[in-house]
């Protein structure tokens, strides 16, 4: 008969308490990714420095986008559908501008000071959703500024199809299969 085993004890990771000293993790696999609970503020804090972080991108991406309206080779060298397919990529734009400014002006009306679970799943999840305009958005750009440098569709689409995997890829595909892993 085997003897029982002990429960496994949890990583003591260096550096990270209060004043540089240790702190108990539970997470089992190798000490270099050991996981650590963050306390509700620090996680707002977090989802709200992530959302700072990304608006600037599609801040200046929708400035571009608007700019590009008044060149005179957009009404000339794009065909009405292609001009219609830019004004759609402008609108999924503002949403995810819509989506990721939410958290900061959600925490501010809603919750008075404090920081609860609700509202970092809420923040989450928003920020997490403006990708998906967002990578639809640069797939259509993609199209459209391939469409004005090259004659061929068939290279706009391809290059469309790139971004939109690439982007898709690494914003939704890598994440899930990491969470999966551990």
């Amino acid at each position: 008969m085997s003897k029982p085993r002990d429960p496994p004890r949890p990583h003591l990771v260096r550096g990270s308490g209060p004043q540089g000293g240790e702190r108990r993790s539970e997470h089992r696999g190798a000490p270099d990714e050991a996981i650590e609970k963050e306390r509700l503020k620090d996680q707002a804090g977090h989802v709200l420095d992530e959302a700072r972080m990304v608006l600037p991108g599609i801040q200046a991406l929708f400035g571009f986008q608007l700019i590009a309206v008044f060149n005179e080779r957009f009404a000339r060298d794009l065909s009405r559908n292609e001009q219609l397919l830019h004004l759609a990529a402008v609108a999924l734009v503002v949403v995810a501008i819509a989506l990721v400014m939410t958290p900061a002006a959600y925490h501010r009306q809603v919750n008075d000071g404090t920081v609860t679970r609700a509202f970092i799943d809420l923040s989450s999840k928003l920020i997490a959703g403006a990708l998906l305009p967002l990578m639809v958005a640069i797939a259509l750009d993609v199209y459209i500024v391939a469409r004005a440098v090259l004659p061929d569709t068939g290279i706009g689409l391809a290059a469309a199809a790139f971004a939109l995997i690439t982007c898709g890829g690494l914003w939704y595909a890598l994440p899930r299969w990491h969470r999966r892993r551990r």
